[in-house]
């Protein structure tokens, strides 16, 4: 389980840096979403904090294609990302940006990730996991989960490494790897 940024300061530190790694305009909805996939960020605080630093001149709004407003660091926010990044927990500073640039990478690819889980009248909870790619199932996959904390921790592996579980997955049915089942 994740635990989330409580001060300002750190939560704007994060999202600095995040700008700053991506290094590109973004739309605020991308912004948003790449912010708060870790849940190291609460919706409010990130809304709050994006505000402060647009003000504070360390993101700048800019107007891309068809007037589409975009947002990116500037030079003052870079430097402030530079200097004071490190004092993130070096956990959390990398997860996010791994999540972040994967993505945007998802984005740009049209990959969709879903899962949902349903509580069971037994107590156990069915899992239900897909990806898509532009707009084509590449996978389908319903579990039955024994437990709620077993479901927080597959649906976080799953967001987390979509490709990892897919491959596998696609490895065990064509029998390229061998498991051996008890």
């Amino acid at each position: 389980m994740t635990s989330r940024l409580k001060e300002k300061n750190d939560i704007k530190i994060l999202i600095l840096h995040l700008l700053g790694a991506v290094s590109y305009p973004l739309e605020f909805h991308h912004i948003n979403d790449m912010v708060l996939q870790d849940d190291f960020v609460g919706g409010f605080d990130f809304y709050q904090c994006f505000a402060e630093l647009c003000d504070s001149g360390n993101i700048a709004k800019i107007t891309g294609e068809e007037g589409v407003a975009l947002y990116e660091i500037t030079p003052q926010g870079r430097d402030v990302a530079q200097t004071l990044s490190s004092s993130l927990l070096p956990y959390i500073r990398q997860r996010s940006e791994k999540s972040a640039l994967r993505y945007l990478d998802f984005q740009k690819r049209k990959v969709n990730i879903k899962s949902v889980a349903t509580p069971r009248d037994d107590g156990k909870f069915d899992l239900f996991c897909s990806l898509e790619e532009n707009g084509i199932s590449l996978m389908e996959l319903k579990l039955v989960v024994a437990t709620s904390e077993r479901v927080v921790k597959i649906r976080e592996t799953f967001r987390d490494r979509p490709e990892h579980a897919y491959r596998c997955l696609l490895a065990v049915m064509t029998g390229e790897m061998d498991y051996l089942l008890m």
